[in-house]
């Protein structure tokens, strides 16, 4: 089996590359038939590293990321759109995949029927999220609690959905909702992540602050990606890479299918002929 922890702590904060390393294992249990759609695609290193053949479309609001993301030739069909307003034909994709990025919006529901709409009959859309174990495993909150410091342990876990963005914590009941109001079926979840590997995420976060100097000044995070500089991470980092999925997961993988019927066909995705979605093309 491929590894794909030493490529991604090459490129990124160790936190962030082994929570993205075992991501990119997970989805290769996905089945993605041509035309594919990756809702949220950032900076395109994550599709470099999980997938061998390039993905047809990636779309993410962000022109930076977008311009990143086509230097690294993960995609064929680069596009700056909002998920909750794909410029998209009904049923032009036969896939989607949305990696740790769901948690983030804060039209969870608009971009679940959209994707939905876009997307033929029976179509897989495979996602990672965080899940309340995300909050509620925190290490420092715990200790405050320990401590009768309750209200500072709130203000902290408030304080980190905020700095990291996250808004959607669902368990396997709420996005169950979100995904039949929406025109999908859940056809396989599994936690992953355990608290130890979130705590480690948790302090990667600080530990990880010196990186931010050589992104600013050279757009790199890590100067030297070599074994010699990076072996103590790759070894720290290692042992949460290799854990099973266990009902103590801290984050879910969800596999789901369209079943709403759509009468509309087509045999590749075809952006909506408009001004807006043809000047935010971002390159083929």
């Amino acid at each position: 089996m491929a590894d794909y922890l030493w490529p991604h702590l090459q490129a990124l904060p160790y936190f962030r590359g082994m929570l993205r390393a075992v991501e990119a294992r997970l989805m290769q249990k996905v089945p993605l038939p041509r035309w594919v759609l990756d809702v949220g695609c950032g900076d395109g290193h994550f599709a470099t590293v999980a997938f061998e053949e390039k993905i047809d479309v990636g779309i993410d609001p962000d022109h930076a990321s977008l311009r990143e993301a086509k230097t690294r030739g993960a995609y064929r069909t680069l596009i700056q759109a909002s998920g909750d307003e794909l410029p998209f034909k009904h049923s032009s994709f036969a896939s989607a995949l949305s990696n740790s990025v769901l948690e983030h919006v804060s039209n969870l529901d608009g971009v679940l029927a959209e994707i939905a709409r876009v997307l033929k009959a029976n179509a897989p859309l495979a996602i990672t999220v965080p899940n309340p174990g995300y909050r509620s495993e925190l290490s420092l909150p715990r200790f405050l609690n320990r401590m009768r410091l309750k209200r500072l342990s709130r203000g902290y876990r408030d304080w980190f959905m905020r700095m990291s963005r996250t808004w959607n914590l669902l368990d396997e009941g709420g996005w169950g909702s979100k995904f039949e109001r929406a025109g999908f079926e859940v056809q396989q979840s599994e936690r992953y992540f355990s608290p130890s590997a979130l705590r480690a995420l948790e302090w990667g976060h600080y530990f990880s602050a010196p990186t931010l100097l050589p992104r600013w000044l050279t757009g790199r995070w890590i100067l030297v990606p070599s074994r010699w500089n990076l072996l103590l991470t790759e070894k720290f980092t290692r042992r949460y890479y290799l854990e099973a999925p266990s009902p103590e997961g801290t984050y879910t993988f969800y596999l789901a299918s369209k079943v709403a019927p759509n009468n509309a066909h087509s045999s590749q995705a075809q952006p909506v002929k408009s001004s807006r979605s043809e000047g935010n093309r971002i390159g083929n």
